[in-house]
């Protein structure tokens, strides 16, 4: 992690919250839609090279919470958004998952229903005996506004319903929106389009909302009382024959590459189209599929949206420094001649690790295209050789700790068999001052212990007049002498101390979080809380045969395992917990219990399952309640045998009387087919 990315992923949710709240509840959208989308994906992007975690992140959420302006009401299906593809290798990836996960041929090509993503703004309609009953926002997924008077107002929504094979209540969903032609004439009065669609649908009152020219695209359902179509193509069909308004644009395509083709020929023609588009939606067309795909926190895994091409410049680079993170890692960082990129000032661009900068031979002095395509910075895609001067240097990659002097290493992942191409610095724990910062930053973070009034720059001050070097140290502060300090006072050194000392009573997971292990982030730390109960067991994970134990729990595999042995080797960790124990009340976690068939038992499988995925299966055991585990023990109440199960777990299942179920059993029981 680079010194500067934990406050880059705070700095981008608050104003991802800012931009949320402006949009979703003052109607007065702040930036454009490509700049939020942009900003979203740079979060994303964050979490996944970081492992960062926080309720705010638009991996967990969906929209912002419904104005008060208008009554609520809950979605009987959540409106989710869409996971965002922006080229080819993102779309093999998506199509890959999908085959794993299904356990299909990895040659397998789904068919697609393909549709244009309409710049505008979503919106559910509930249809009760052919009538339409209520009209909802988004929100925030869960909830949405009730706008159904000024829904009302749109020409394209029937009201009424006559055809026989309507169901008896269905969810229509689609997209609000203004043609560029109207927009015309009512552009002195909004930023663009999809401001104006916005706006106009959150009216108090719907007579002005009728004065704009607003249409309404249907493409997907939500909830509905019974489904004939097998197929996303055959339901827009449907929508057709119901008086719907669909997209011209819609289209059933088989394979990667024709989706690439399709969407580089809609691209070209983006601009004569008669509404705003910023990329291209493809859905797995098989209800069944998409049924057996299910979701994730905020997206269908059966669909994705493909972006259209990010913005880039060129410019030339003056230096190279090198960032070094809570982890070690040693990220090298180009400082280039600023210049604008998509409206915004770019003085710095990842180069991402050592490896990059020997694939790509960057040199200090090159000039290099630059893309601003929601990387947690801008990220440097080449460099042009044929303006090389002789004045370029070759930048030669650290083999000591710029922080501490310590050897940097590059280590061998016994998984993927390779070197990772990631650098690091050898000093593991506190004994890096970097690392130590970073470390602490952690610990004081929101998700971690929440600590208000501990930024990066208070820690990095007190750091520096040696107030704190270790995170024990938070608790020993002396705030008659921070109260004198420049720029602080009695009452911020007093609300400092009752932030401090609320925060000494926290559960076992965030605990574990707020520690900095590597490869441990939120969700791990939940599911070694859960495993271990309490913090003295924690604690005996010193004993190194203990930690072992760990890898009963599902999800938690050797990458996890070696982080925590390497950790708790570490004599000033063991120290540091020490510490932290004698101050902080550190509770059990509240296990919310799920209902379903499998609900509070543990399942095992062992065998190749028969056209369906360990994924997917694990996927249905949670669903229903249960908990997968990877060892035969007592505890275990169902082993599920597919084809060639390891003989020794089935004997251990069976001299410990567990009960043995085989595919059919388990799907039966799970009413996997129905």
């Amino acid at each position: 992690m680079t010194n500067s990315s934990l406050k880059n992923y705070n700095k981008k949710l608050s104003k991802l919250e800012k931009y949320n709240k402006h949009y979703y509840q003052n109607q007065k959208p702040l930036v454009s839609d490509k700049e939020y989308d942009d900003l979203k994906y740079e979060i994303l992007e964050l979490e996944k090279k970081f492992g960062f975690t926080n309720l705010k992140s638009p991996n967990i959420n969906v929209g912002y919470k419904p104005s008060k302006k208008f009554q609520k009401f809950r979605h009987k299906i959540k409106m989710l958004s869409l996971s965002n593809a922006f080229n080819h290798e993102d779309l093999i990836n998506f199509q890959k998952k999908n085959i794993n996960f299904l356990a299909l041929n990895k040659d397998y090509e789904f068919e697609y229903s393909v549709e244009p993503k309409i710049d505008g703004i979503s919106a559910s309609l509930t249809y009760k005996n052919g009538k339409l009953f209520k009209g909802l926002s988004r929100g925030d997924g869960n909830e949405g506004e009730d706008i159904t008077a000024n829904l009302k107002t749109i020409k394209d929504i029937p009201l009424i319903i006559s055809q026989k094979n309507f169901p008896e209540e269905i969810d229509i969903r689609g997209e609000v929106f203004i043609e560029t032609n109207d927009f015309k004439n009512i552009e002195k009065d909004f930023a663009n389009p999809r401001n104006a669609a916005s706006g106009s649908l959150r009216q108090k009152d719907p007579k002005k909302t009728e004065l704009i020219p607003l249409k309404f695209i249907a493409y997907t359902f939500g909830f509905t009382s019974e489904m004939k179509s097998k197929k996303q193509s055959d339901f827009i069909k449907d929508l057709d024959k119901w008086n719907f308004k669909t997209s011209e644009l819609n289209k059933t395509i088989k394979g990667v590459d024709n989706l690439v083709k399709y969407h580089f020929d809609i691209e070209k023609k983006r601009f004569n189209l008669k509404y705003d588009i910023d990329g291209i939606v493809y859905k797995v067309n098989d209800f069944n599929l998409q049924k057996r795909l299910g979701f994730m926190a905020t997206a269908p895994r059966w669909a994705v949206a493909h972006k259209f091409s990010a913005n880039y410049s060129v410019t030339k680079i003056i230096d190279i420094d090198i960032q070094v993170g809570r982890t070690g890692a040693l990220t090298p960082v180009a400082k280039v001649k600023p210049v604008n990129i998509g409206g915004v000032m770019v003085s710095n661009a990842t180069l991402h690790n050592e490896d990059e900068i020997i694939r790509k031979d960057i040199r200090i002095g090159d000039t290099v295209k630059i893309e601003r395509a929601g990387d947690v910075i801008p990220h440097v895609i080449s460099v042009d050789k044929k303006l090389r001067s002789s004045e370029s240097k070759k930048y030669i990659f650290p083999d000591k700790c710029p922080s501490c002097g310590s050897k940097t290493i590059k280590e061998y992942n016994s998984i993927t068999k390779k070197v990772d191409a990631v650098r690091r610095c050898s000093n593991d724990g506190f004994g890096c001052e970097k690392i130590s910062i970073e470390k602490l930053k952690h610990f004081v973070s929101k998700d971690a212990l929440n600590i208000e009034g501990l930024g990066k720059k208070v820690i990095e001050k007190f750091w520096d007049l040696k107030f704190i070097k270790l995170p024990n140290d938070i608790f020993n502060l002396n705030f008659e002498i921070i109260s004198k300090l420049e720029g602080w006072g009695y009452q911020s050194a007093q609300n400092l101390k009752n932030s401090i000392n609320k925060s000494k009573k926290l559960k076992l997971d965030k605990f574990i979080y707020s520690l900095g292990i590597r490869h441990i982030g939120q969700e791990n730390a939940k599911l070694i809380s859960e495993f271990l109960g309490n913090y003295s067991n924690f604690v005996k994970l010193k004993e190194q045969k203990n930690i072992e134990d760990l890898s009963n729990i599902d999800g938690i595999g050797e990458t996890q395992i070696t982080s925590l042995k390497n950790f708790f080797k570490n004599n000033l960790n063991l120290q540091v917990i020490s510490s932290l124990s004698k101050v902080l009340i550190i509770e059990k976690n509240n296990i919310k219990k799920k209902g379903g068939v499998f609900s509070n038992k543990t399942l095992m499988f062992t065998g190749k399952l028969d056209n369906i995925s360990r994924a997917e299966a694990k996927s249905i055991v949670e669903n229903n309640g249960g908990k997968i585990v990877s060892n035969v023990s007592k505890k275990l109440d169902y082993l599920i045998t597919g084809e060639k199960p390891t003989l020794r777990k089935v004997k251990m299942a069976n001299d410990l009387k567990v009960k043995i179920l085989n595919q059919i059993d388990f799907e039966n029981i799970s009413k996997l087919r129905q």
